[in-house]
């Protein structure tokens, strides 16, 4: 599916409000052709190195954490609140067990050559240009005890957004 190319803060508020509520849907491709979805909650986009860039955070347990590791890129899908269902099965499912991607139709990124969903009307393209594990000893207490009390500490990728599509 072709998109027109709007700027990275096109609809900014919606994006970080569907972040807030249900959340978001990142995608990524290994070179085998392999793609994985899974639903963040958590992740920030802004200005750094004077590139545009989201921030996404990704354990290492998850299914996806591999794919981004090979790619070196992912995609992160705005959803449309009627596709909340699939936002859910996205975020209690793990592709190790289920296709995720079997039931929806998707494309190729125009920038990077991971999977976007084409129910989604808006789509950042990013390309890994670092990315750092979380440590705790530098977490506040609160954070630690109510975000990691079983460990699985999440690699932060700084995703340069390298196009934002939209239908």
């Amino acid at each position: 599916m072709k998109r027109k190319e709007v700027v990275y803060t096109h609809q900014l508020g919606e994006t970080l409000h569907r972040l807030a509520h249900g959340g978001l849907l990142l995608a990524s491709t290994r070179a085998d052709g392999a793609s994985n979805v899974m639903t963040i909650g958590w992740a920030t986009v802004g200005v750094v190195w004077g590139l545009p860039v989201m921030v996404v955070l990704v354990r290492p347990s998850r299914y996806t954490y591999q794919f981004i590791e090979e790619s070196q890129s992912f995609a992160v899908n705005v959803p449309t609140p009627e596709m909340k269902d699939y936002v859910t099965l996205c975020g209690t499912r793990s592709g190790r067990d289920v296709d995720k991607l079997a039931e929806i139709a998707t494309s190729v990124g125009q920038s990077v050559d991971s999977v976007v969903l084409d129910a989604c009307p808006l789509v950042y393209e990013c390309r890994v240009v670092h990315w750092n594990d979380v440590q705790p000893p530098n977490l506040a207490p609160n954070v630690l005890d109510r975000s990691y009390s079983h460990g699985d500490f999440h690699r932060l990728y700084y995703g340069h957004i390298v196009g934002t599509y939209a239908q």
